[in-house]
């Protein structure tokens, strides 16, 4: 999960070095975006089927070993076509490590709320990775270069890749018939239809406020380009510590379904106080707000899932990762359009309203 986080931050922070190395356009960057993004979509949907019928070690070393090799691609490539197929591939990869991991921690407890705690621990890991590729390029790129630091992130992958293969694994849960063949089933359950949708809304969200927040500040509050990524720092600060406070116990108190409702209401009271917020300490209190309310939806709603259908979590893990997924593509890029059309504040009001939208998907699951 640590490398997931890795290849999700990637992109944008070696992007202005590959721009510069290969002549790339704006244009070009978002095609590369296109590309890693539907990779991660087909993957999260067919791993799931995947790891029911024959269990987790196969795919979970092919993810990394993917991811691996793309990155130590990238380090090398020499122009647009190549740079395309290796973002791909390590899409893919990067897919199947997401919904791989979340899987195989979610089958490893039988309790509900251990389920979600160790999920949303899993979760830290990703914060982590996602940290820790920003900073070590800019600590680091001048002095090393950056084909030896992702060549020194694919030599991390191979190790990885090697204790997969070597530790046991659960065995397959489906291992006669093709789990896919009954994707349809699930997607006529009231349940999953709501659980998907939620984390549409909530994966739409995250992609939203860590992209645009430090627009925002720039552009709507004058903050210094140069600044603006201490707040934003601090937001994915936040996420990683709510995560770390409901995997310690806070959930077990408080419940999966009370812990994902009140992540809700307040993510949306922290996203409407940046919308109006007067001065950069109200916006940045209120993203810090957003940042640890809506850290543990995600997790604890797959939690919740895996806890209801325990037999076919990959078939299921991979509709809601699929649904999630389309959410962080289409949304910001909602939320630009609507940036282009009436300003930057009123994108956190449509934040505000996924996170009201949640709620009500929250509590209709509840109900199913």
């Amino acid at each position: 999960m640590l490398v997931f986080g890795i290849i999700v931050a990637l992109l944008g922070a070696v992007m202005p070095i590959l721009s510069s190395r290969l002549a790339l356009g704006l244009g070009d960057v978002g095609t590369l975006f296109l590309a890693m993004n539907g990779a991660m979509l087909a993957a999260s949907l067919l791993v799931g089927p995947s790891m029911d019928r024959f269990g987790m070690k196969a795919p979970l070393a092919i993810g990394i070993l993917l991811a691996g090799g793309s990155l130590a691609s990238i380090a090398a490539v020499p122009g647009f076509g190549p740079l395309l197929a290796a973002v791909a591939c390590l899409g893919f990869g990067g897919g199947i490590l997401n919904a791989g991991t979340n899987t195989l921690v979610a089958d490893l407890h039988d309790d509900p709320d251990a389920k979600a705690s160790a999920l949303n621990l899993l979760g830290v890991f990703y914060g982590i990775g996602a940290l820790l590729l920003p900073f070590g390029v800019g600590a680091l790129v001048a002095r090393v270069g950056l084909p030896a630091l992702l060549l020194g992130a694919a030599a991390l992958c191979l190790v990885i890749a090697v204790a997969a293969v070597a530790l046991p694994f659960p065995a397959a849960k489906q291992a006669q018939g093709w789990p896919i063949a009954r994707a349809g089933r699930f997607l006529r359950m009231p349940f999953v239809l709501a659980a998907a949708f939620l984390l549409f809304f909530e994966s739409g969200n995250e992609f939203v406020l860590g992209g645009y927040f430090a627009t925002f500040l720039t552009q709507a509050l004058a903050l210094p380009a140069a600044a603006a990524s201490y707040p934003l720092a601090a937001y994915w600060a936040a996420i990683l510590l709510g995560r770390l406070a409901l995997s310690r116990g806070l959930l077990a108190r408080v419940g999966a379904h009370t812990a994902v409702m009140a992540g809700a209401l307040l993510a949306l009271a922290g996203a409407l106080a940046v919308a109006f917020a007067p001065s950069l300490p109200v916006a940045v209190l209120g993203i810090v707000l957003t940042g640890l309310a809506l850290a543990g939806i995600f997790p604890t709603v797959l939690g919740i899932a895996g806890a209801r259908f325990p037999d076919h979590s990959g078939t299921v893990f991979g509709i809601l990762f699929t649904v999630g997924l389309t959410g962080g593509v289409t949304m910001p890029w909602l939320a630009g359009h609507l940036a282009a059309w009436a300003g930057l504040r009123p994108v956190f009001a449509l934040v505000a309203a996924n996170f009201a939208a949640v709620a009500v998907l929250n509590a209709v699951a509840r109900r199913k």
